[in-house]
């Protein structure tokens, strides 16, 4: 697995020939499945053949299972926010998106303990760091991924962690088996 940030909440993973895409911002990156945490769309196909998801549903390309979950209470007329639960390989990735506010107790207890927990800390429309901390510890990541924020260094003093800034993260289940709290700071390709 390969995991690339492009910035703000934008991720590409990648296995062999197959990749999924979070957040873009843009039509430039290609992937098999497109992901959107904040959208006002449906599942569309686009233009290079890839599938869109943009809301709530259960779904399964080309052997990923992929679980979108409404934030309600975040949601409005124009927008929806949803997270997202992904199975792939044998591991759980969790995208919390746009999320802005504590997750409540039915959802904490279908994103917990994920191999990967992509979380939003810069505050604002987004968690505030203290509150992303609380939550990271909550779910018991094996490795967590900061987004959405202008430095990490307030909610890595709140989660108690160093960070491991790198260009991409590559890895296998084996190799993650014994992590637990890694905080991995990427850096926008």
């Amino acid at each position: 697995m390969v995991i690339n940030y492009f910035g703000n909440g934008c991720f590409r993973l990648q296995s062999g020939e197959t990749s999924v895409l979070l957040d873009s911002d843009n039509n430039r990156l290609k992937a098999d499945v497109s992901l959107k945490t904040l959208a006002p769309t449906e599942v569309t196909e686009s233009g290079d053949g890839g599938i869109e998801i943009s809301f709530p549903g259960e779904y399964e390309v080309k052997g990923i299972e992929i679980t979108g979950f409404q934030i309600a209470g975040e949601s409005t007329e124009k927008f929806l926010k949803t997270t997202y639960v992904m199975l792939w390989e044998g591991m759980k990735f969790v995208f919390l998106g746009h999320l802005s506010k504590p997750i409540d107790a039915t959802l904490m207890e279908e994103f917990s303990e994920p191999d990967v927990l992509f979380l939003p800390i810069g505050g604002g429309h987004f968690l505030e760091p203290d509150v992303a901390a609380k939550i990271a510890k909550q779910l018991e990541a094996r490795i967590v991924i900061p987004c959405f924020y202008k430095s990490p260094a307030e909610f890595l003093k709140a989660f108690g962690k160093k960070s491991e800034d790198m260009d991409k993260l590559v890895f296998k289940q084996k190799d993650i088996a014994t992590d637990k709290g890694r905080v991995v700071v990427l850096k926008a390709a």
